[in-house]
């Protein structure tokens, strides 16, 4: 059984895990500590680097501290570290990189570089035995990709978006509401008690060939609305129909990426998945489409170090490591 020590710090969550695992077992998530900036930078209606970066230095090593007693380790006993370096905030990446590598050195145990989505894409896997092959749906506040998984590591990347990813496209429809930052979990609560079909708001290329997004149009249809409309509107009824015109166009996509490979296995991953009406879609979806469902769990949705633990742990099962020159990339690509 292998004991591995993973830091996440890609933007404005400082998050370190501990796991143990070994090959065809399920892994154990020893301890998960996060903590979370959202209060800090909701005054400034977004992520600010430079304050990013100094509270990851502030608390980092407290959480590694706290990760070691809860799971009633010492750093010693680690076999191998991990750390996200890419893609993220350059500032925050090397926060962690650089504090994952330095107990790597004390110890003489192996490093490893982990890709941030790689880690979302896993994330539904790591109370199983393997992750088998898979379409793989990743939607968070960066990112938007569709992939064919064939097995940890051998992805090919089937659409992403072109512009807006999902969760930017809350965040901003969020503020033209007038609602609090982040955006996605303000407009997931106003629409409850909104009419999804109040508005009719466009379902960007879900009828072109290719299996890209976009949710630039969706946001501007949004704004114009507000613009254009003389009586007063109803929030909750904007916010479910821009939530539900987000939840068509994914669930539309990801299920042409079924027919497109023949898969039957279908994951979603990602701080957006979060949302309980997209799980709730995907769920009726999917079972009506025959497929099997991988929804990753709400602790390991949002930016956290179990995650990148765990893709960790499959990479140091496999025998694979990263030099310990290597460095940060705030624009890697997954594939």
């Amino acid at each position: 059984m292998a004991l591995l020590l993973a830091i996440e710090s890609s933007c404005d969550e400082t998050a370190v895990s501990l796991v143990r695992g070994s090959a065809g077992l399920p892994t154990t998530v020893l301890a998960s500590e996060i903590s979370s900036q959202i209060a800090l930078h909701r005054e400034h209606g977004g992520v600010v680097p430079e304050l990013a970066s100094r509270n990851h230095s502030l608390h980092l090593r407290g959480l590694v501290e706290a990760a070691l007693h809860t799971a009633g380790v010492k750093i010693a006993e680690i076999d191998a570290f991990a750390a996200t370096t890419g893609p993220g905030l350059a500032s925050s990446l090397l926060i962690g990189s650089t504090a994952a590598k330095g107990m790597a050195c004390l110890t003489g145990r192996p490093f490893i570089g982990i890709n941030h989505l790689e880690g979302h894409l896993l994330s539904p896997f790591l109370d199983l035995t393997e992750v088998p092959p898979h379409i793989a749906l990743i939607v968070s506040g960066g990112h938007t990709l569709l992939l064919d998984v064939e097995r940890p590591g051998i992805y090919q990347k089937l659409g992403s978006t072109r512009d807006d990813a999902a969760g930017e496209a809350f965040d901003k429809v969020g503020k033209m509401l007038g609602l609090a930052y982040p955006g996605g979990p303000e407009i997931e609560k106003a629409a409850l008690m909104g009419n999804p079909q109040a508005y009719r708001f466009p379902r960007s290329m879900i009828h072109e060939p290719h299996l890209d997004f976009s949710f630039s149009g969706l946001k501007t249809a949004v704004l114009y609305t507000l613009q254009r409309e003389t009586c007063p509107l109803s929030i909750p009824d904007l916010a479910a129909s821009f939530q539900q015109a987000v939840i068509d166009i994914l669930i539309h996509k990801a299920l042409r990426a079924i027919q497109h490979t023949g898969r039957t296995r279908i994951a979603l991953s990602g701080g957006v998945s979060l949302n309980r009406e997209l799980r709730r879609a995907f769920e009726v979806a999917a079972t009506q489409a025959g497929l099997e469902l991988f929804v990753a769990p709400p602790a390991l949705c949002a930016d956290n170090a179990a995650m990148i633990a765990f893709a960790g742990l499959l990479r140091h099962l496999a025998g694979e490591s990263s030099s310990l020159t290597d460095d940060i990339h705030p624009n890697l690509p997954l594939v």
